[in-house]
């Protein structure tokens, strides 16, 4: 049984590290520190496990070689934000699963997130509405001390009644968790952009509307978005010293 459980956590742990050499070598670097930290740890727990002193030893060194990469990369991202260069892009492509909001924001969450800006013109019909609701419970389910998230979009003329119904029962829902949502409606809005006030800014082509409609309430990807294939579209990802607060000050 023993060994099972051995086996299988070094089985994770090649394919979570696989993972984040194809990001290292994709330029993918937040993304690929995360994988690595991920896959270390799963090998640290196998070397706990595994009796074999051949076995530890090769663990041992995988571990290093793996930890002085990661290292490596963190010295690099976090000059590349000193400098105001960090720049990563992601391409989704067409039907493509496996990018629910906590994939592709999680990189980008620290615990010092406490403050979250959305600006995105279709936050009116009701699958965009939902969308923005998973994006908030997704903030929610983060290791951060978020506090308040403020969204600027446009208005649905023809049916507000059911825009402004949904995001001020959203808008309740939050503060019963201690999140404040600050509501702003413009006419003249056309870019989309999530900002962190931990630097981090995500530039995503379609806003968060990029997954495409299940077939039915009972298709697989219609609770887990992951499953959910998505329209192609590109992801920006940027770093700034200065968040949005101090950049409006």
């Amino acid at each position: 049984m023993a060994e099972n459980n051995v086996s299988g956590m070094e089985t994770s742990a090649i394919a979570v590290l696989k993972r984040a050499v194809e990001l290292d070598q994709s330029s993918r670097y937040q993304e690929s520190l995360v994988c690595y930290q991920e896959g270390i740890s799963l090998l640290m727990d196998a070397l706990k496990a595994v009796k074999d002193d051949s076995k530890r030893d090769y663990y041992r060194k995988k571990i290093k070689a793996y930890m002085d990469r990661a290292e490596q990369i963190k010295a690099l991202v976090n000059q590349m934000k000193e400098d105001g260069k960090y720049h990563e892009q992601i391409k989704i492509s067409e039907d493509a699963t496996g990018y629910s909001y906590a994939v592709l924001f999680k990189p980008y969450i620290s615990s010092s997130l406490s403050e979250v800006w959305v600006e995105d013109p279709y936050i009116r019909h009701t699958h965009q509405l939902y969308n923005f609701l998973r994006f908030c419970e997704t903030l929610l389910k983060a290791d951060c001390t978020l506090k308040s998230i403020h969204l600027v979009t446009s208005q649905d003329e023809a049916n507000s009644d059911q825009q402004s119904g949904a995001l001020s029962a959203l808008k309740d829902s939050l503060s019963g968790h201690g999140v404040t949502l600050d509501l702003q409606f413009s006419t003249t809005i056309h870019d989309r952009e999530i900002r962190f006030d931990n630097g981090w800014i995500i530039k995503i082509g379609r806003g968060l509307d990029y997954f495409k409609k299940p077939q039915s309430r009972f298709s697989i990807g219609w609770s887990d978005y992951d499953f959910r294939p998505c329209h192609e579209t590109t992801v920006d990802i940027f770093h700034t010293k200065h968040t949005k607060t101090q950049r409006d000050s």
